[in-house]
């Protein structure tokens, strides 16, 4: 048997190329969109991918199940409950897949209908030899995850209640997934950052007996209990979800690489000004916050890049990206993964062009954690920079081109600035982080519902953000400061630096 794993950090996103190497038949389950290295691997392997299978509809990424049915010619399946756009093959509860030469021999997946996550979710029992007792495993899809099992309430569920799904979860782990033995290794479609969950284990493969023994959903409850547990506390849901849930439903347009093209500073400005293009800042967010042009988006290439991207810019918007030169590609494929595809290109060196046109860019307000944990919200007149000398720096002043390209933010780049009495103080983490511990008065709107949320801020008060250490914070200050609010700060270091002192 060749068994593969494709684990994709920046989106917590895992496949699996599966083929039996007696007869060089294969199947791909949970495929991304950028095909090459599944071809790659499995020419290299002699195996020939005739199935793609979706474990569900997924909501989070769009998958290349299209994209390998042209590459390869593969048939595309999904559970039986799936309505798609496009032909696909129906696989039902108890079905047996056989890669073998004859049906019944050779590599061998078992079907198991486990609704819950979606109606048509689906995981497949693996086995080397249709005979074994116990399965080599089990790939579990947004069903059953390494400390955490599938969300109930997304909108590829839509017309079902948060708590009918998660009945339904709890009766397909119980009657399905717990009947396997122990020593079944699990292997889930995503692993932790997801926002397919909330307790996401970082380990990318786990088995049953453990996932029965530690996983805190799996433990012996009342079906009322569990949906109460599960529906309670789950991450915010990217604004992007619902474009890729119906993207994958209904069909995409195929993954076109490439890098975007090259605009001038004109170019991008006239972009942005006749077709309401977004400027998106990718750069690292020390360049960022040192300078960016007035009204960017940003979101570092860093981090959870096309996650937050789908989160503060709206499906179908134009982009052009303000990329560090040699990722402007990466940007335009990680943006791709989620849909995105609408790329009119990219400003080469955005960093050398911001200083050949200052009046064109302004630096962040920052704030140290001091200012306001230790201080209260404001430096009274004549402070500014009192913290930053504290941490053995002069007050802010302008870095140097090279400077603004490294990762950290160093001392003497802080803009420390007094901070107003009268600020609305915005907690952009998740729901069960804000839970946890927050800072007195701070109201809580996560990153992801900031966009439809913004109209209960006053953009004539003064904003700080925080998130828990530095990064979401920020992404949401160029949101603010893009929809015209002019006093925005956030807080360095996030709620982590704050320390739990200020509760």
């Amino acid at each position: 048997m060749h068994f593969a794993q494709y684990y994709l950090d920046c989106l917590s996103q895992a496949s699996y190329l599966i083929g039996d190497e007696t007869t060089g038949r294969a199947v791909l389950v949970d495929p991304r969109r950028d095909i090459d290295d599944y071809l790659h691997d499995a020419e290299a392997a002699g195996l020939r991918i005739e199935l793609v299978i979706e474990t569900h509809i997924h909501a989070d990424f769009l998958s290349g199940h299209l994209e390998l049915a042209r590459a390869t010619g593969a048939t595309i399946a999904f559970g039986e409950a799936a309505e798609t756009g496009f032909p696909i093959r129906r696989l039902r509860d108890g079905e047996r897949i056989s890669l073998g030469a004859d049906d019944g021999q050779g590599v061998t997946l078992t079907v198991l209908a486990t609704p819950g996550h979606t109606l048509e979710s689906i995981c497949l029992v693996l086995r080397e030899h249709p005979e074994d007792d116990v399965p080599f495993g089990v790939l579990t899809g947004d069903t059953l995850f390494v400390g955490d099992v599938g969300r109930p309430d997304l909108l590829s569920a839509a017309g079902h209640t948060p708590q009918d799904m998660a009945a339904r979860l709890h009766r397909s782990l119980h009657t399905k997934l717990l009947t396997l033995p122990d020593a079944t290794r699990v292997f889930p479609a995503h692993g932790a950052g997801s926002a397919c969950g909330r307790n996401l284990s970082s380990e990318t493969s786990s088995t049953i007996g453990d996932q029965r023994r530690f996983n805190y959903a799996l433990q012996p409850m009342p079906e009322a209990d569990f949906v109460r547990l599960i529906t309670a506390g789950q991450p915010a849901t990217p604004g992007y979800f619902a474009h890729d849930a119906a993207l994958n439903r209904d069909g995409h347009p195929l993954l076109e690489p490439g890098p975007p093209p090259a605009l001038t500073l004109d170019e991008a400005l006239t972009a942005r000004d006749r077709q309401g293009a977004v400027l998106l800042d990718c750069r690292p967010l020390a360049a960022y916050t040192h300078a960016h042009l007035t009204g960017s988006l940003h979101t570092s290439l860093d981090t959870r890049f096309a996650e937050y991207a789908g989160s503060v810019v709206a499906p179908g918007t134009p982009i052009v990206l303000l990329a560090a030169p040699g990722t402007e590609q990466e940007a335009r494929l990680r943006l791709a993964r989620i849909g995105y595809d609408h790329v009119l290109g990219h400003l080469p060196d955005p960093s050398a062009v911001l200083a050949n046109r200052p009046e064109l860019s302004r630096a962040s307000r920052r704030i140290l954690p001091e200012e306001l944990a230790v201080r209260g919200p404001g430096l009274a007149p004549g402070e500014e920079g009192e913290a930053a000398r504290r941490h053995g720096a002069e007050p802010a002043r302008p870095q140097s081109a090279d400077a603004m390209t490294t990762g950290a933010t160093p001392a003497d780049a802080i803009p420390t600035r007094p901070i107003p009495a009268d600020i609305q103080l915005i907690d952009v983490r998740n729901p069960a982080e804000y839970e946890a511990g927050a800072l007195p008065g701070a109201r809580n709107v996560p990153l992801a519902n900031l966009p439809d949320r913004i109209t209960e801020l006053d953009p004539a008060r003064p904003v700080v953000l925080y998130c828990r250490s530095g990064n979401r914070s920020v992404i949401a200050a160029a949101l603010l400061e893009a929809r015209g609010f002019t006093e925005v700060s956030d807080v360095i270091g996030g709620y982590d630096a704050l320390g739990a002192g200020i509760q």
